[in-house]
This record gives C-alpha cells, sequence and structure tokens, in this order.
C-alpha cells in the first residue's frame, strides 16, 4: 500500500476511498458574534439537530481531485453505487486501485460479485486500526474543520450543498497530499510497537 504512493503504477489511478458517516446538520442556537481586531470566532456550544448524511469520497493520490457521492446512509448498497460511479468516471484502459478500509460493507458479497466483472479495480485494504495510512482521513479533517465543525445547517439540503461547494471549489485548484514517510521507518515503528505489547503480555 505504501508501495501506491512511493511509487504509483504507470497508466493507473490510485484513490484513497472512505465514507464519511453520520455529518451532522447542525444549527446553532444562536449566530456567532461579529469578528473585531482581537476577536477571535464564536459559537454557541448549544444547538439543533437536523439530521445526518453520509459523504463517500475518493482521493485521486496523483492529482488531488475528490469524486464523491453523498447518501442518506453507508451500507453496501451505497457503497455499491459509489463504486460504479468511480469505475464509470475512469477513462477505459486505466487500472483502478482503490486503498479502503476492512469495514465489512466493502468486503459485501455483493460487491465480490461486482468486483469479479471489472478486474481493473484492485482492492488495497489498510491493517486493522490504521485508518492513517488512507490519505482521504486527511481530507475528511479539512472538510470536518472547514465547512462542517464552524457552520451552521438549517437541513440536510444545506449541509450537502456546503460540503459540495466546498468540493467544486477543491477540484478547480486540486490541492495533492504527498507521502513523505519511508517505508521502512513505518515498518519499523510497528516492530517497535508489537514488541511493547508483547511484553506488556507476558
Amino acid at each position: 500500500m505504501i508501495g501506491l504512493y512511493l511509487n504509483p503504477p504507470h497508466k493507473a489511478v490510485v484513490l484513497c476511498c472512505d465514507e464519511k458517516s453520520q455529518c451532522q446538520a447542525l444549527e446553532r442556537t444562536q449566530p456567532g458574534l461579529p469578528l473585531g481586531q482581537g476577536q477571535v470566532c464564536t459559537r454557541t456550544h448549544d444547538y439543533y439537530r437536523h439530521g445526518t448524511l453520509t459523504l463517500f469520497a475518493a482521493l485521486n493520490y496523483l492529482e488531488g481531485k475528490i469524486i464523491a457521492q453523498s447518501a442518506p446512509r453507508h451500507r453496501h448498497q451505497e457503497w455499491l453505487e459509489f463504486l460504479k460511479q468511480i469505475e464509470q468516471g475512469v477513462p477505459a484502459g486505466q487500472d483502478i486501485h482503490l486503498i479502503v478500509d476492512n469495514y465489512a460493507t466493502h468486503k459485501h458479497p455483493s460487491v465480490q460479485r461486482w468486483l469479479k466483472k471489472h478486474p481493473r479495480i484492485h482492492m488495497h485494504f489498510t491493517p486493522t486500526s490504521s485508518s492513517w495510512l488512507n490519505l482521504v482521513e486527511r481530507f475528511f479533517r479539512d472538510l470536518s474543520q472547514d465547512v462542517i465543525s464552524p457552520g451552521s445547517f438549517r437541513s440536510v439540503p444545506e449541509l450537502k450543498r456546503a460540503i459540495f461547494n466546498y468540493l467544486a471549489e477543491r477540484n478547480d485548484a486540486p490541492q495533492r497530499y504527498v507521502w513523505r514517510a519511508e517505508g521502512s521507518k513505518i515498518l519499523a515503528k510497528i516492530q517497535r510497537a508489537r514488541e511493547v505489547l508483547a511484553q506488556s503480555a507476558a
């Protein structure tokens, strides 16, 4: 997987994929105070809940662009629809390498049957508890900080518009996340962690 970052395959697309579930449309009970010199942005701690949505996102590692789809839930049916969107959006003749976690939805039998019919899609699963290896998580952090957390939304459609407006702006001027960590150092760190766990269990 790290090899996909450090040495991406020729004539292939590497997409870091995941779903951000439970994106809440929260409406603050009062608007924030006007900004002034020496003042920071304020938000009330209480809010009204207006529902949630799930955002499926695929970060193009080489280009920095985002493919996205929203849904009210995140079952295998919605994940399969997102895979179809990805497959249709990538030009024929290019292999597609998807980096995903081990969520059961990603391995559902219906998904597996569909993947067998689309052999140009190659799945790469991150190890358990290693979501940090998937760079789309870095994008989700930006999305939360820039749109979801500071926002006040009176409905799920309003939240959805804010998210997709943000995505459109990013895709107009895509910003790539570059993997800089060395694979050997990561493996050495994992080995040290295993040794500590083994000692504590003894």
